[in-house]
């Protein structure tokens, strides 16, 4: 979950229930799900998110419809799990948790959310970044 409220907690709810029902060992927030979305990108950030998600979805086959969203609801001994298997670092460590659990067989479900672009600060979202990320799905590509 983001500190600056990009991820609203009022989701939390959700995440808790999905996980009960449902015995998922990670509940992820999605911004792709029919009930899911973005407030306050414009529509240039929007296709650059679409684009790279897309991508990670062909490449990886991950079973979750958002790669990089960072809301996550964790079993307590799936994350010490995933967290001591995972090498990445930035953008693409929400990658490889998600697709090592994938890989790993442990069961993921996923909560529509809407994610709110920051009202303080400005996005990390730069061209380092971006050749970080491609770096990351290749690495994660070839070794998961």
């Amino acid at each position: 979950m983001d500190a600056d409220l990009s991820h609203h907690p009022k989701f939390i709810p959700e995440f808790i229930k999905l996980q009960k029902q449902h015995d998922y060992d990670v509940v992820t927030g999605t911004r792709y799900a029919s009930n899911g979305g973005v407030s306050g990108w414009d529509l240039k950030r929007k296709l650059i998110s679409r684009t790279a998600n897309y991508i990670a979805q062909v490449l990886l086959r991950p079973k979750a419809s958002d790669l990089t969203g960072s809301f996550r609801l964790y079993k307590k001994a799936v994350l010490q799990d995933l967290v001591s298997r995972c090498t990445s670092r930035g953008y693409v460590f929400q990658m490889e948790m998600i697709v090592l659990a994938s890989s790993l067989g442990y069961k993921i479900g996923e909560v529509g959310i809407t994610f709110v672009d920051r009202f303080y600060g400005e996005s990390k979202l730069g061209g380092t970044e971006i050749i970080q990320y491609i770096m990351g799905l290749l690495h994660l590509f070839c070794t998961c």
